[in-house]
């Protein structure tokens, strides 16, 4: 057994490469470096799963607690972020679902808010260091100081809560991050994955986040496709209404004027006194 291509310790939460050790009634034992083993349930079993194979596995706990593996890939892996969904609800807390068999309490006290069956909510993946067994938290564990990370950096954002000034992100599943409404020209919702852009790196450690290139415009080519898609003319002009704008092709009222000014200046739109249309 080649003991460098396996884990040294078995992690829950992650995924871990792991030796099948021996086989027994309810399932085959995986083992790690350290001697531990975990049992793979028959469910996952497969006939090409021989001793001294490696496997990657899932490590979470079943309802005893006990160490269970699984090939499944989870929707969310530890100190990661999801939007996941609330399917149960008891008065200790809430369960969501996480692409496993068993579900994962969001204990009363990591809550934010209201939780209700069929809803979804940002949450992370935590580990009750008590228990030892997965959570899902809606209080973040976050970096406080940010490392290996610059200005127009390209990142993986999640939004998970909107304000007035925009919406809250996190940022490479590790850091607090903001993308104000000027930044904005596309329909967002919470939950959403976006790649991005450090725009910015505040001295309170926050950062501001643009989807786009910094530098970079945004096309005009949503605001023809949308033109397209509908005939070739529509009632908008930039007098148009900001909620308006928003509905139909899913900009901020800058965003669309400056894609208006950008196509015109293309010479592929007309802008009529009542609308405008393709050329």
């Amino acid at each position: 057994m080649n003991k460098k291509q396996i884990n040294e310790h078995i992690y829950v939460g992650e995924l871990n490469t792991l030796a099948v050790n021996r086989v027994s009634e309810p399932g085959i034992y995986l083992i790690s470096d350290d001697q531990t083993e975990v049992l793979l349930p028959n469910a996952y079993v497969t006939k090409s799963m021989e001793i001294g194979s490696f496997l990657d596995v899932f490590i979470y706990t079943d309802s005893e607690d006990r160490l269970v593996a699984t090939t499944l890939k989870p929707y969310v892996y530890l100190y990661e972020f999801a939007s996941l969904e609330i399917v149960d609800s008891m008065k200790f807390g809430s369960f969501v679902d996480i692409g496993l068999p068993k579900h994962i309490l969001v204990p009363k006290n990591k809550q934010k808010g209201t939780y209700s069956i069929g809803n979804t909510k940002v949450l992370q993946l935590q580990l009750d260091e008590r228990t030892n067994r997965l959570i899902a938290s809606e209080k973040y564990d976050l970096l406080k100081e940010i490392k290996n990370l610059e200005k127009n950096a390209e990142v993986e954002i999640i939004l998970y809560s909107k304000t007035p000034l925009g919406y809250k992100v996190i940022v490479n599943n590790s850091y607090d991050g903001m993308i104000y409404h000027t930044e904005i020209f596309e329909n967002l919702k919470i939950g959403d994955k976006k790649r991005a852009y450090v725009k910015n790196i505040r001295d309170d450690n926050k950062i501001d986040i643009s989807l786009q290139k910094i530098g970079e415009k945004p096309s005009g080519d949503k605001v023809f496709d949308v033109l397209v898609q509908n005939g070739g003319k529509l009632n908008f002009t930039y007098k148009s209404e900001v909620e308006d704008i928003n509905k139909v092709f899913g900009l901020s009222k800058k965003a669309f004027k400056a894609s208006l000014t950008k196509l015109i200046s293309e010479d592929k739109i007309i802008l009529e006194e009542d609308g405008i249309r393709v050329k």
